[in-house]
């Protein structure tokens, strides 16, 4: 029966639980079974709206882990989809999640879509912020490839800056990293791509070796990728106008020539051909061995194909050659003529080089009115750029400086809160430590007190015996000299008397009239010895006043400790003899018990104590002037439990009168 009955209980207390779980894996389940469709659903819209219902049960969950995994695969659809607008608020929402579960990986992650979300937007400083705190947190969780990855896009966007020593750096570091990865197809493409954006930055600062260099480092990545055409073609092309810009034009003339010998292949590509042939006729006509118009029929081609595919940074740089070669040649109206199709071309596309380069072709070709007029402009432009990308370089720079500092404070924070913890902690200890030293020591002197309270107690008890001993002592004394008294005074007298009566009896005489009446008087005076004596026995010689000694002994010690005056009134009529010692013993006891309780508890100065008799009830009233209490509301504690068991032990009453601010008064009526 007891097994079953624990059975029943156990099934009671689990049943719930495990019904709660129960419904909870079900939960789980179609979390799983939604986000599973919106990875593997054909079509795009039911993909997020299978990721949104997942999003929603996983809300239900309140479980922050669970909707953080469903809100990134909701981002990662949008990603897919270049949903740039839908991007922003969810991964704000997803950065605040992951940041509370310290999720590193999902931190990362999300810092990385935000880099690319603002470079979408254009907010070049915000995506360069996200990138760089992507970066430090790829490299915490020691994601290689991805860190890689995040330098690289911030290099890009250095570059797009003009901040090419900055570019520089962060490109280092992440060739670094993807030369320390398993030589791949995709990882080839980033090194190339990393090395020849060096090159271009170091062609921007006009080191020309180094950009060579770099150009060079990036063929032979270029050399290892199947169909590796283009990059060969970029690499080349870009060292070609390096050595224009060292006057090496035979250099650059025999790589043109060799990337001509593939000219169907440079066709497949209308941009980049337009950009290489005008490139080729412009260094032929540096040469100064070609004919003029070959050069300018080259020109015109580069030219027209350019204009028809309307790609502007092909016609900007076809028409800055041309515009070169016919200002060489003298041809001033077609050499203005490409210098204003650039110029105005670049101020739309704010293609700063571009406005520069055709501003200064301008002031070349124009007469000196106009020239000065472009001249300024030009300066203007160029200070303003060299303003713009000093600033650019601090403001990178002041980024990941920033963004250090608020890392490096966030940690010190954290510092901060542990050691404030840890003494927090060491402080409670030690308080806790102190107050358990001081109610300690404040129960061994409260136990020491009672132990001496105990043994005054004891001490006080034995003298009561000791006395009773006494008393007793002196009554057998005195009723052993009262009983030889009695047998050799008055009995003796008695008998002799009796004899002198007894011969009288048969006289009629005078004389012995007269001797009777002496005997009668004689008798008288037995009769008044013997009265005499009977109330000798009828009074105690100490009155009953022993008892109420040893209360006024108990009152003196205990008043004198608790800081107390009393006053002690005793009936005489009370025979405290005839009392048993068990009576008066739980008297003192409830005495000693009321002081202790009044001490503790009344924060009283003064106590009254009377015994009175009436109709064989002894009356023991005990009185305070303390605090008082309410005594339908106080508990009962070990004091009053006592004070009650006393006095059922003598067959007693107990009365408790108590107000609050008016003191207390207890009543105990025991019968004799």
């Amino acid at each position: 029966m007891y097994q079953k009955i624990i059975f029943i209980l156990t099934l009671f207390f689990f049943l719930p639980l495990n019904a709660q779980n129960t419904a909870f894996n079900r939960q789980l389940d179609s979390i799983y079974y939604y986000r599973d469709l919106a990875e593997k659903s054909l079509n795009t819209k039911d993909r997020i709206q299978y990721a949104k219902y997942a999003i929603k049960l996983s809300e239900a969950t309140k479980q922050d882990s669970t909707i953080l995994k469903s809100k990134r695969l909701l981002s990662t659809l949008y990603l897919r989809e270049r949903d740039v607008n839908s991007l922003f608020d969810l991964n704000h929402e997803n950065l605040k999640l992951a940041n509370k579960l310290q999720d590193s990986i999902a931190i990362a992650n999300i810092t990385n879509v935000l880099g690319w979300y603002h470079g979408q937007k254009a907010q070049i400083d915000s995506s360069y912020y996200y990138y760089y705190k992507a970066s430090k947190a790829f490299k915490k969780i020691h994601d290689v490839e991805n860190e890689a990855f995040t330098l690289y896009n911030m290099s890009n966007i250095q570059f797009d800056q003009r901040d090419y020593i900055g570019c520089e750096q962060n490109a280092v570091a992440s060739i670094r990293l993807y030369q320390s990865l398993p030589e791949t197809e995709e990882t080839l493409d980033y090194l190339w791509a990393l090395h020849n954006l060096i090159a271009i930055a170091s062609d921007e600062l006009e080191l020309f070796d180094k950009a060579i260099e770099y150009h060079a480092k990036a063929l032979t990545f270029s050399d290892k990728i199947s169909n590796n055409f283009i990059y060969t073609l970029y690499s080349n092309s870009n060292i070609a106008l390096i050595y224009k810009e060292l006057k090496q034009y035979d250099k650059a003339l025999k790589i043109y020539e060799d990337l001509f010998q593939n000219k169907e292949i440079l066709l497949e590509e209308p941009n980049n051909y337009t950009l290489i042939l005008g490139d080729y006729a412009y260094i032929k006509h540096l040469t100064k061995n070609f004919k003029e118009d070959d050069i300018a029929n080259m020109l015109s081609e580069a030219y027209k194909i350019s204009d028809s595919i309307r790609d502007a940074y092909s016609i900007m740089s076809v028409s800055l050659n041309a515009s070169e070669f016919y200002k060489d040649i003298e041809n001033k109206d077609s050499a203005l003529f490409f210098a204003n199709r650039a110029y105005n071309l670049s101020k739309e596309t704010k293609t700063n080089d571009v406005i520069l380069k055709s501003l200064m072709l301008k002031s070349k070709i124009e007469d000196e009115a106009k020239a000065k007029t472009y001249l300024t402009e030009y300066i203007h432009l160029s200070d303003s750029l060299q303003n713009k990308e000093r600033a650019i370089r601090n403001k990178f720079a002041r980024i990941e400086f920033e963004t250090d500092q608020i890392v490096e404070r966030s940690k010190q924070i954290a510092k901060e809160r542990l050691w404030l913890l840890i003494l927090s902690i060491g402080l409670i200890f030690t308080l806790l430590l102190l107050y358990i030293i001081i109610t300690q020591r404040s129960k061994n002197k409260e136990l020491k007190f009672n132990q001496q309270q105990q043994e005054t107690n004891e001490e006080i008890y034995n003298l009561m015996l000791s006395q009773q001993d006494k008393i007793d002592e002196a009554r057998v004394i005195e009723k052993k000299r009262i009983s030889e008294e009695l047998h050799d005074g008055i009995l003796g007298r008695l008998f002799g008397i009796r004899l002198s009566l007894d011969s009288l009896n048969m006289s009629s005489k005078p004389e012995a009239i007269e001797n009777r009446e002496k005997y009668l008087g004689d008798l008288k005076e037995i009769e008044q010895d013997i009265r005499k004596v009977s109330h000798e026995l009828n009074t105690d010689f100490v009155s009953g006043s022993n008892y109420i000694s040893i209360i006024k002994s108990l009152l003196e010690t205990q008043t004198k400790a608790y800081k107390l005056s009393y006053t002690l009134r005793n009936d005489d009529n009370i025979d405290w003899d005839s009392i048993s010692n068990k009576t008066k013993i739980h008297y003192y006891r409830i005495i000693q018990e009321t002081l202790q309780n009044i001490y503790k508890h009344a924060n009283a100065t003064e106590v009254h104590i009377s015994f009175k008799q009436k109709n064989n009830v002894i009356c023991l009233s005990i009185s305070d002037n303390g605090s008082g209490f309410d005594v339908n509301k106080v508990r009962k504690g070990i004091g009053l439990k006592n004070i009650n068991s006393r006095v059922k032990e003598i067959n007693g009453e107990l009365e408790i009168k108590s107000t609050i601010n008016s003191g207390t008064e207890l009543i105990i009526k025991a019968p004799i």
